[in-house]
């Protein structure tokens, strides 16, 4: 708090991409006009002249995003004494008092985690969700409210309020880098849900831009090809989908065998990657290889160690349900998609051990997640049910 040492581990964590409190990016600025006026001194006159420059760039600057300023916001209201300057200023005097010796570390942690805690479960209980919402007007096509709002993934248009589509579902947008939902206009938010978007054909199937989580693509005969950086999915034409669709196919050719497999190469979210027998395995730094030259005794060579890794890993394995049986720091435990189950013996209701879950059935398993809570509905997609006892709530202006 107000010292060097925390200066650097505070700006690493609010730039945090998982968090997206704040990012680093250059503003291009927008030329302005301006009329200068100038008095000559010499012949008492007025000299007119019409200028312009650069105004609003910005370089490297650190920027809040929607969601940093609606966290700040919320922390504003629900921990003023924290947020106070003056509650640092007096940390610092109180720390200093602790080094010299004339306060106990002891007592002073009581007298700011004791109160501090006690904030955060009266916030957790009565606090009500952010969201940020703003409402724009309305769609011209469907008559529907168009608003904005932080939602999941970040900042999103949505046309259509529950109470006025019932059972049905609202249509959602992601917001670009460039825009914010407390500046965002009307006319910009309808220009969001141009996708996706039919943009012609090529070898006899359709060619459509679409508006992904993760950003824009190209889909095409089931595939899905990213639109890079830097390139807008609102300019993007038939000419160069069909370039980034004849790139894919080149990347995507097979550039070695292992066991009679293909083996291909790629570069996804996590980074660059080889696939086998539906396996990624990452093309790390350290291994020493590159995306562009990695050959196929270098990708087998991945491979082999992802396997030798995996066999002291898992127990059991059955991809075509998203279900794995794996060995754990504290003993074996099932994995579904993103969710993690206990492994129990039915007689004791104790962890299995090593030996035990060697001989588990996929049925035995699947019994296992229901018991607690795990849903089986969606392949790979294992998940508890939980019920939110907070309800979205708009920031007041």
């Amino acid at each position: 708090i107000g010292r060097p040492s925390t200066y650097a581990p505070t700006i690493s964590k609010i730039m945090d991409p998982n968090r997206g409190y704040v990012v680093k990016k250059t503003k291009e600025g927008r030329e302005r006009s301006y009329i200068q006026l100038r008095l000559i001194k010499s012949d008492h006159n007025i000299q007119r002249e019409e200028l312009s420059e650069n105004t609003g760039f910005e370089k490297n600057k650190l920027f809040a995003t929607d969601l940093g300023l609606q966290v700040t916001d919320f922390l504003a209201d629900h921990f003023a004494d924290i947020m106070n300057y003056d509650f640092t200023a007096s940390i610092e005097e109180r720390l200093d008092k602790i080094a010299s010796g004339g306060e106990h570390w002891v007592d002073f942690l009581d007298s700011v985690y004791v109160p501090f805690h006690e904030v955060i479960e009266h916030t957790l209980e009565n606090a009500e969700r952010v969201t940020g919402e703003r409402v724009l007007g309305k769609d011209p096509k469907s008559g529907l409210t168009l608003l904005v709002r932080i939602g999941r993934y970040g900042p999103i248009a949505q046309i259509g309020t529950q109470e006025e589509l019932g059972e049905n579902k609202p249509q959602y947008a992601n917001l670009k880098d460039d825009q914010s939902i407390e500046t965002i206009d009307l006319e910009e938010a309808l220009t969001l849900f141009q996708f996706p978007k039919t943009i012609g054909q090529y070898e006899e199937q359709d060619v459509i831009i679409v508006e992904g989580r993760y950003g824009p693509f190209v889909k095409f005969d089931n595939s899905y090809i990213s639109i890079p950086k830097g390139m807008s999915p609102h300019s993007i034409d038939l000419a160069k989908s069909i370039e980034l669709i004849n790139e894919k196919r080149k990347a995507d050719m097979p550039i070695g065998h292992y066991e009679d497999k293909p083996i291909t190469k790629g570069s996804g979210r996590f980074g660059p990657f080889v696939k086998w027998n539906n396996k990624y395995v990452s093309i790390t730094k350290g291994s020493g290889f590159q995306l562009d030259s990695i050959t196929e005794d270098q990708a087998v060579l991945l491979i082999k160690a992802k396997l030798e890794k995996e066999a002291n890993k898992y127990i059991k394995e059955w991809n075509d349900e998203g279900i794995q049986v794996e060995n754990g720091r504290w003993g074996p435990f099932i994995r579904f998609g993103k969710k993690n189950f206990k492994l129990l013996n039915v007689e004791t209701g104790k962890k299995m051990t090593l030996e035990e879950a060697q001989t588990v059935t996929l049925d035995f398993v699947k019994d296992q997640i229901r018991q607690q809570g795990g849903e089986l509905d969606q392949k790979g997609g294992g998940s508890a049910k939980k019920t939110s006892r907070k309800k979205p709530t708009k920031i007041k202006k």
